[in-house]
């Protein structure tokens, strides 16, 4: 057991370059899941391209030890839990709001994941602070001065930014139990799984519209470059840089700098979309940018000694 400080401190250049790649994947991946959903029921398009980022994950892991076997572990069972959760009511939610209101509040889970860290006795330094009020205007206004309404689709979205905070704050618990890569591929093949599940039964019951075999083909075929994508590239690299990078920086910042993905979700529909990007976009941006500098910034204090295996 080894004392490990949970700050800004514990960052270092590569980690933070790690995290805002992920990001910039994550950004770019907007595009390929907005074209993925107009194919695609929501949770089976999660299926895929949580299948596939796990099929992806568990050949790294045969090349880099051949004779590994994964194990099963109630904590690893609750992260995919947690996965699903906050994926599927994010997918489902943007069904019944506007992409600018869906991506604030997705957003705002930059600040409920120090309020989850409270009862973590996790402390925020004052730099961390002033870039969490930078980065929720920022927000805002990178998504057009978007304006959230007390829609059914907004209380989605907003449970799943809870859930996405919970996400990061258990990943800075579990990853230190585990190698990243182990984490990562149970964690998206126990959210493959349960998409898929509830997809089935969502139809079984009539929730859902039913797909014949030869339709349910069809629209694979079509959206294969968005699932493809978005299984490679948002899941298995991506959300495994998250883990590996997580090792090394604390939840609040991390999450700072991964509000940067609306930045490059911005980029992405404007390279790939011809989306206008507007002067709002363009001020959130700046302040998401210097909440990101601000959040990495090492504090004179450590926010926190927790003890964890190293």
């Amino acid at each position: 057991m080894k004392a490990r400080s949970v700050t800004a401190e514990r960052s270092s250049a590569i980690p933070i370059f790690e995290l805002i790649l992920a990001s910039a994947i994550w950004g770019f991946a907007f595009v390929a899941q907005r074209k993925g959903n107009e194919s695609l029921h929501p949770l089976f398009f999660n299926a895929l391209r949580f299948g596939i980022g796990s099929l992806f994950l568990l050949t790294l892991i045969q090349i880099k030890a051949p004779k590994a076997r994964p194990k099963l572990k109630a904590d690893l069972l609750l992260l995919g839990c947690i996965l699903f959760i906050a994926s599927a009511l994010q997918q489902i939610g943007l069904l019944w709001t506007s992409a600018g209101s869906g991506g604030f509040i997705t957003g705002l889970y930059v600040v409920f994941i120090p309020i989850i860290g409270i009862f973590k006795k996790q402390k925020l330094s004052k730099l961390i602070i002033a870039s969490i009020f930078l980065a929720v205007p920022g927000l805002w206004l990178i998504n057009s001065g978007a304006s959230v309404d007390a829609t059914f689709g907004n209380l989605l979205v907003l449970i799943s930014a809870i859930f996405w905070a919970m996400h990061v704050q258990y990943i800075d618990t579990i990853v230190q139990r585990y190698p990243s890569l182990w984490v990562a591929f149970s964690q998206y093949a126990i959210c493959a799984v349960i998409n898929f599940i509830v997809w089935l039964a969502g139809m079984l019951l009539k929730f859902i519209e039913p797909v014949t075999v030869h339709s349910l083909a069809a629209n694979v075929s079509q959206a294969a470059i968005p699932v493809l994508y978005s299984g490679i590239c948002s899941v298995g690299i991506a959300y495994t840089l998250q883990l590996h990078a997580q090792k090394k920086v604390a939840p609040t910042p991390a999450g700072i700098i991964l509000c940067m993905e609306a930045v490059f979700a911005l980029l992405g529909g404007w390279l790939l979309l011809n989306e206008q990007i507007t002067w709002y976009s363009i001020g959130g941006a700046a302040l998401l940018f210097t909440a990101m500098i601000v959040s990495t910034v090492p504090s004179t204090k450590p926010e926190l000694a927790e003890s964890s295996q190293l």
